[in-house]
């Protein structure tokens, strides 16, 4: 089938396609209807059902005589190790740190915190949780103790399972410190702390502290516990720089059936295959393609403690896949950026066979075509972008290679995936025109796997997500659909800057400087000006060794934007700078650089031509510590 059939096999009868899809799961009572309409804009999936995630993800592998094939690699260039576990082995230690949570008190409904850095254990965590029918929320590890203390009075968890300490390049990011500050700080307190030291950093552990090891002994395996298909899998909790995270919940059984639909029609991967996504458990490509997607349709997945750089060359991403045999790859656009700048012409790329790999997937931000292009020579392989959200859990555009491969757009993640009816509105949630830019929205109901409200905050949920445009999910993003389908995400909603009433994508003009012969990676954002009432202000950093006079490039970079988008776009400024200001996850802080720029102590005069902007700017950023 092409994808025009079996996306119009589910526009047809979007029930039936996910009943469908839902064959592919082991349930202990099948659903006998796909999609509950819970009325006021709210919807279940597989509500009438019974299912056990980590049965999916483990036990029926090894029942089904695959106990031997190896479920997790974990591979950590800075302790210098490789480990491998088997499904078989993991059955084991699931099934016993789960028995070892409910001889504690952990039963279904419960909630779990789990804080961990990026190690196999991690992910028997997530797993012992869903074994008993426990909520767990994954925090990344290293969370400040008033972000960490925040998620704890919000989801009042029975306990939290966390490490002694993660381990960055150079440096030991310990644990405890935070995790008792934030228990501290916090007005619930969780019945107890289950500790797993790392040697790297052995704690004392306190009276709520119960040692990972000593802790599972002598309790009894547990085993599966079904549980309705609307019950929630986990929290994650949105990582919002303002107000209150928002808890997004993934209700059990449509986790299971659109995770496990992805992985052969988006990834196109086998069982048995072996499939990479270079994140952390943290957040939710952790979650999806990390932990749950991978396991429940029995491939063999990477937790990969490092960084693509520095651990111990830029090579590293090339020896992982080399020595495990990917098939699959997958990350963020911004660690191939960071690649590209230390080794631009891929001399570490050389080294390594890499005959394995047949795809690479690109998520998180915009993918520049400049970076696709370089990936693409590079590899030799098909470098696809796609487009997701923590809210939806998968992919809501891509590229569906495991059903057709779809002609590659630069600039483009493809084209929507079944259960995404996919809009471009304008602000009065009127549909656009071909090519227009507009706010990009999702007609309801979502698909199963996505968000069905937040946890304990649907006032909230219908504010967020559907108040804007009544009758659509709205995502938050700019872009536009062009003749063919095809989605282009230009900008979150707030980077379309209004310049002398022009409304202008930012992610426009950073496609442009991001095709600098020069450039890693750039950012532009659209700054207060009294006279057009915003100006762009373009960031970039350069390639290693580019040897080019800073004030050249910038200039080079004005006149770049210039010819290719026009005067309208009124760029005038361009610094080079060493880095820019990023989440942990790697996305660029365009938000936090604009409050940067507009800031009291930091206005902008009437025109922003004045070349002594460039300083403060710079000055501004080297304050918060993302400038050298």
């Amino acid at each position: 089938m092409t994808y025009k059939d079996v996306y119009a096999s589910w526009q047809n009868d979007p029930e039936a396609f996910w009943l469908d899809a839902a064959n592919a799961i082991d349930w202990d009572e099948a659903p006998t209807k796909a999609l509950t309409d819970k009325g006021n804009d709210l919807y279940e999936w597989f509500a009438d059902a019974k299912v056990n995630t980590c049965y999916n993800a483990v036990d029926r592998h090894v029942e089904n005589g695959r106990g031997d094939q190896v479920a997790i690699i974990h591979d950590s260039p800075i302790t210098n190790s490789i480990s491998k576990i088997t499904y078989a082995e993991l059955q084991t230690r699931v099934a016993s740190l789960a028995g070892a949570l409910r001889a504690k008190g952990v039963e279904k409904g419960d909630r779990v915190i789990i804080y961990m850095p990026m190690v196999p254990e991690a992910l028997d965590a997530m797993l012992a949780c869903a074994r008993i029918g426990a909520i767990h929320s994954v925090v990344f590890g290293g969370f400040a103790a008033n972000e960490l203390a925040v998620r704890i009075d919000d989801a009042t968890p029975k306990a939290i399972i966390a490490a002694s300490c993660g381990l960055e390049p150079g440096r030991i990011v310990k644990y405890k410190p935070l995790l008792d500050g934030a228990v501290e700080l916090a007005t619930h307190k969780p019945d107890f702390t289950v500790i797993l030291q790392r040697e790297q950093e052995v704690v004392d552990l306190g009276p709520r502290d119960v040692n990972w090891h000593d802790f599972q002994k002598g309790t009894t395996p547990a085993d599966c516990l079904p549980v309705e298909g609307n019950h929630p899998a986990y929290i994650l909790y949105t990582s919002g720089t303002t107000g209150a995270p928002k808890g997004v919940i993934r209700h059990t059984g449509g986790h299971l059936v659109a995770l496990n639909w992805t992985m052969k029609n988006v990834y196109n991967v086998d069982p048995g295959d072996v499939f990479w996504a270079a994140s952390d458990v943290g957040w939710v490509v952790g979650h999806s393609y990390i932990c749950y997607a991978p396991l429940v349709h029995g491939n063999t997945t990477i937790v990969f403690e490092g960084k693509p750089v520095g651990t111990p060359d830029a090579g590293t991403f090339w020896r992982v896949i080399s020595d495990h045999n990917v098939k699959s790859f997958f990350t963020a656009p911004t660690a191939f950026r960071a690649v590209k700048r230390e080794d631009p012409k891929g001399e570490f790329i050389k080294k390594y066979d890499l005959s394995c790999l047949n795809v690479v997937y690109l998520a998180g931000e915009r993918a520049d075509p400049d970076t696709i292009q370089w990936a693409q020579n590079q590899l030799n392989v098909p470098v696809i972008d796609h487009w997701w959200q923590t809210e939806t859990g998968f992919a809501i555009a891509a590229n569906p290679m495991g059903i057709e491969a779809l002609p590659v757009k630069l600039g483009s993640p493809s084209v929507a995936m079944p259960g995404y009816d996919v809009q471009v509105l304008d602000e009065g949630g009127h549909p656009m025109k071909t090519g227009e830019l507009g706010a990009i929205a999702v007609k309801l109901p979502l698909p199963p796997g996505t968000l069905p409200t937040l946890w304990n905050a649907e006032d909230r949920f219908r504010k967020s997500y559907l108040t804007q445009f009544p009758g659509y999910y709205e995502t938050g993003d700019a872009g536009m659909i062009d003749e063919d389908g095809y989605l282009y995400i230009m900008a979150r909603t707030d980077d379309v800057i209004n310049v002398a009433g022009h409304r202008l994508s930012t992610g426009g003009m950073e496609e442009v400087l991001a095709g600098h012969p020069d450039v890693a990676e750039c950012a532009v954002i659209g700054v207060t000006d009294q006279l057009k009432g915003q100006m762009p202000v373009g960031f970039v950093c350069l390639n290693s060794g580019a040897g080019r006079d800073n004030a050249d490039v910038a200039a080079e970079c004005v006149k770049l934007v210039r010819e290719k988008i026009g005067p309208v776009a009124a760029f005038k400024l361009a610094v080079v700078v060493d880095c820019l200001p990023k989440t942990r996850s790697g996305k660029i802080l365009r938000a936090t650089m604009v409050k940067i720029a507009d800031s009291e102590t930091f206005k902008l005069p009437a025109t922003i031509d004045d070349p002594a902007i460039l300083d403060e700017i710079k000055i501004a950023l080297q304050s918060i510590g993302y400038a050298k």
